[in-house]
């Protein structure tokens, strides 16, 4: 039985052989630094040392080089992985941490956290609140017609279902595309930086530019 926590901080117990809940996965997730180790962990494709993983989060958390880290934001990010989020990832199965090599290596479980991972960018909406819009046009233009409402009589029931057709047919494209993006290790970087990328790269910029 693997000891678990759901998001209001109460421990119970799910065995490690069902799928992870809803509430546990989105505990999970709900840490950046732990979303940074999955991704960083099926990028690689392999097994990575803890040292190696605090690197590579601290560097993404403060958005510079690896070879520009100081010590504190190295010890940091390697204190609270070793204490903290990497035995939680190894109690629900996700990870396998031997403490004592110092090494995490992914499990296939991990897997079952994609369904959960959607990246909102900002001044946009979730697919689902997409799709529930598009319904409710395409039942609003369907409403208008049967009820003889011009111009919305002059297209045959013909068009109308090819439009409905093409234009779900597009938005599926489209969201497959973007949800393999934003799964774990599809990316160079996480799904949340990468939707940020272009804002960051002009910060350094001006950074760069500063010095």
């Amino acid at each position: 039985m693997a000891n678990t926590e759901l998001l209001t901080g109460r421990p119970t117990e799910q065995p490690s052989e069902e799928r992870l809940s809803r509430d546990v996965s989105f505990s999970i997730l709900s840490n950046h630094r732990r979303r940074y180790v999955l991704h960083h962990l099926k990028r690689v494709g392999e097994p990575l040392t803890i040292r190696e993983l605090a690197e590579q989060v601290a560097a993404w958390e403060n958005d510079c080089r690896i070879e520009e880290l100081t010590y504190k934001q190295r010890k940091r990010v390697y204190t609270s992985l070793h204490q903290t989020h990497l035995p939680k990832l190894d109690s629900y199965g996700i990870i396998d941490y031997e403490q004592g090599r110092g090494v995490a290596t992914l499990t296939e479980r991990a897997t079952e956290l994609d369904a959960y991972l959607e990246v909102v960018e900002r001044d946009d909406v979730s697919w689902s609140q997409y799709y529930l819009g598009l319904a409710s046009v395409s039942l609003a233009a369907l409403a208008a017609t049967g009820a003889g409402v011009p111009p919305f009589t002059q297209v045959s029931d013909l068009t109308y279902a090819a439009l409905i057709a093409g234009t779900l047919l597009v938005s599926a494209s489209v969201h497959a595309y973007r949800m393999r993006r934003t799964r774990l290790g599809a990316t160079e970087l996480p799904a949340e930086l990468a939707s940020t990328a272009p804002e960051r790269e002009g910060r350094l910029r001006r950074l760069l530019d500063t010095r």
